[in-house]
């Protein structure tokens, strides 16, 4: 099999458990669409959608909304909340690297934390933008680098093997200059907002659980080091533990974010 396409296969097993994540991330999806500006009568596409709470935010605006996704799981968690919703959204199964519209079909392309994951990102924000109308808005939530879901994912790639050969870390799309030459000329006026995410969690060790059970990554690296290293996983969580104590006080684990709005030119 294509390296990069044995790679997507395994983050799509590893997505499937995300579900119980939306919650938390109900909020950060209203932020994204607010500061998009997105307004009723648009064609809006969201990029790697999951269980539809950007997809949703945008329909109940009145926005016609198509949610895209790699996870059939995923989205059939989303067509339950549009349905619980009363929106109508056209779900479709596919792949950011290989997006199945034609040219300038929308007037927004939105992606909350989810086209970062594409592993090759020339591709991704090529296709992002092919099918973005000239005029139309461009606006992705990313985790820069320096905090803690950038460190996070830092973490978890050292203790796994090597992705393929040209593979992206997925906070490089946090990092406000690596993003404006991964825009490079085909946009204008790009604005930078910081926001945050606030997760409850009795303690450091609590989030880690979940986050076990259902960030993509995480998914994979724990079933791998359960079975062939169990005293590498207990060191794995050792220093996850230790991290996420840097951002936790009160119950609360602070996750900083960045929204990246643009035009296309």
């Amino acid at each position: 099999m294509d390296p990069f396409e044995s790679f997507k296969a395994a983050q799509k097993q590893g997505w499937a458990h995300f579900a119980p994540l939306e919650a938390i991330t109900t909020a950060t999806a209203a932020r994204l669409v607010k500061r998009a500006a997105i307004h009723a009568g648009q064609r809006v596409l969201d990029v790697a959608c999951g269980t539809g709470v950007v997809s949703i935010t945008a329909a109940r605006l009145g926005a016609r909304v198509t949610g895209l996704d790699l996870t059939p799981e995923l989205l059939e968690r989303a067509r339950e909340n549009s349905r619980i919703a009363g929106v109508e959204i056209d779900w479709q199964e596919g792949d950011v690297e290989k997006i199945p519209f034609g040219d300038a079909a929308f007037d927004a392309v939105l992606s909350q934390y989810g086209h970062i994951f594409a592993p090759r990102h020339e591709v991704a924000i090529a296709e992002m933008l092919r099918v973005l109308k000239p005029g139309g808005t461009i606006a992705f939530s990313t985790w820069p680098p320096e905090l803690f879901v950038g460190r996070m994912f830092a973490l978890v790639s050292s203790y796994m093997p090597p992705p393929p050969p040209g593979v992206s870390p997925p906070p490089q799309w946090g990092d406000p200059n690596i993003v404006r030459q991964r825009l490079g000329t085909t946009v204008r006026d790009i604005v930078f907002d910081r926001a945050t995410m606030l997760v409850a969690a009795l303690s450091p060790q609590h989030h880690r659980a979940v986050t076990e059970r259902t960030a993509g990554p995480m998914v994979k690296l724990v079933e791998s080091l359960k079975a062939s290293d169990p005293a590498k996983l207990a060191a794995f969580r050792r220093e996850y533990d230790a991290l996420a104590a840097e951002y936790f006080e009160e119950n609360i684990l602070r996750q900083d974010y960045l929204i990246t709005r643009a035009t296309k030119i």
